[in-house]
């Protein structure tokens, strides 16, 4: 299976066959000047996590360059986290709407994924069909996480303006792929210690 780099996604109709390619090491997340503490220290709490942890991210096509800061966010703090690339897979699906769809698919795969971080930006169009469309994607991806017992990050950005997803894919409210990624993490740990939890009679 041929890698695709994930600043350039394939065009959609080369997704008639699953496109799923490593994350590739070339694309390096640039460290954002000025990051929060809280970021910081979410970073040096979740540090080593994600070694021999498998990740999928995947990535919507639709407002592709808010899209691809999303993954470059959440690609750092998997890296911060001890993850390697071989670890990381990425798939880029048609939109948004289609990203419960592949998450359930992924889920059931094996090997299963030990997160998945789904990423994208809705944006208000002529309507207020967008809601609509953010309620289904939300409502879809927890259902897989509950129904799979896999981490399902939300990192989808839904805003009124392209102005105000910027301001969420690196820009001065921060990132929020690097969130989903850190989000993910969070369950991780919470899972360690819940199954070296001692157990009660």
């Amino acid at each position: 299976m041929r890698s695709s780099a994930i600043g350039s996604p394939r065009p959609l109709s080369a997704h008639r066959h699953a496109l799923v390619a490593p994350a590739v090491s070339g694309l390096r997340a640039q460290t954002a000047r000025g990051k929060p503490r809280s970021t910081r220290r979410q970073t040096q709490a979740h540090e080593r996590i994600a070694r021999g942890k498998r990740f999928v991210l995947i990535a919507s096509q639709f407002n592709q360059p808010i899209t691809r800061s999303l993954v470059r966010g959440a690609l750092e703090t998997l890296r911060r986290a001890g993850a390697s690339d071989r670890q990381i897979k990425m798939l880029w699906v048609p939109g948004a709407f289609e990203l419960p769809v592949v998450a359930a698919r992924i889920a059931a795969a094996r090997p299963r994924p030990d997160a998945i971080i789904a990423l994208g930006a809705i944006l208000r169009g002529e309507t207020s069909q967008y809601k609509v469309l953010a309620h289904a994607v939300a409502q879809g991806l927890s259902q897989v996480a509950v129904t799979a017992i896999v981490p399902v990050s939300f990192g989808v950005i839904v805003a009124e303006t392209a102005a105000q997803a910027r301001a969420r894919a690196g820009g001065r409210l921060g990132n929020r792929g690097a969130e989903a990624a850190h989000a993910a993490l969070a369950v991780l740990s919470l899972f360690r210690r819940m199954n070296h939890a001692p157990r009660t009679r």
